[in-house]
């Protein structure tokens, strides 16, 4: 598939406005892997475009886990109040619910998942392992399987320079393997929700977990490579995220403290 690169406002042009097409153009898939950079207000208006586009039976968010999207059973999505406090979402230190809540109601009466993996099950896998702690289906998802020297050293340089080269460099593959952890929970609960509701199902998550290349697509492709999957990467200010997407958007950066401050 050809990989595209346009500015947001270039692709709703193109396609007449977000009502004529959609900023995804009309891409056909069963899964639609749509990223973010999360403090983005811009990132997050396209991807409830998106959905509207797409009409999901399913969405499925990195930003909550089980237990939240299951608190959120039966709430109408037409009150943004009552379902984020419903999400509590306000408890895992995401941006504010006002950012996301378009993206709910874009699809209200699709089935909500979450995929975010809670702060406990992160240390609990720490300490007995990454297979251990997904369970069922760990060696299916490649999650007993060292990665290669070249694929380690790419994931070991990209969270050094997330943490701002501040980690020991002892914590760094504990981190990648939380990342491949993250991904494959994620993977797995698209894959449910395509199973359960027929599809489409719509991810939202980070443009880290939904590069093609080792994110969250190459797990799906891994386990069930007859699912038609579509990827979004959304950059700023020119910049593209790296990981072979199929479509990426570019969109203005925000204001934002400097990351690597907390990290001085």
């Amino acid at each position: 598939m050809e990989k595209l690169f346009v500015s947001i406002a270039l692709a709703l042009a193109l396609v007449g406005g977000p009502l004529a097409a959609g900023p995804l153009g009309g891409a056909e898939a069963e899964i639609y892997v749509l990223g973010e950079v999360h403090d983005n207000p811009a990132h997050h208006a396209v991807q409830a475009e998106a959905v509207a586009e797409v009409a999901p039976r399913a969405l499925v968010f990195e930003m909550l886990t089980p237990g939240q999207a299951a608190g959120a059973s039966g709430v109408a999505r037409d009150d943004a109040e009552a379902l984020g406090a419903a999400l509590d979402w306000a408890a895992n230190g995401w941006p504010d619910f006002a950012m996301y809540y378009p993206i709910f109601a874009a699809a209200p009466e699709a089935a909500l998942y979450g995929a975010g993996v809670p702060r406990d099950e992160t240390r609990t896998a720490m300490k007995i392992g990454v297979p251990r702690s997904f369970g069922a289906g760990a060696e299916l998802y490649g999650l007993t399987e060292e990665l290669d020297a070249e694929a380690l050293a790419d994931q070991l340089n990209l969270q050094m320079d997330a943490h701002c080269g501040a980690l020991p460099l002892g914590l760094l593959p504990g981190m990648v393997e939380l990342q491949r952890l993250r991904d494959a929970v994620l993977a797995r609960a698209a894959l449910a929700a395509l199973e359960e509701t027929g599809g489409p199902v719509v991810v939202i998550t980070g443009n880290g977990h939904a590069r093609p290349d080792w994110g969250v697509p190459s797990y799906i492709a891994r386990v069930a490579p007859e699912v038609a999957v579509f990827t979004l990467g959304q950059g700023e200010d020119g910049g593209a995220p790296e990981g072979g997407f199929d479509l990426v958007l570019d969109a203005p950066s925000v204001e934002r403290p400097d990351p690597c401050a907390e990290f001085q």
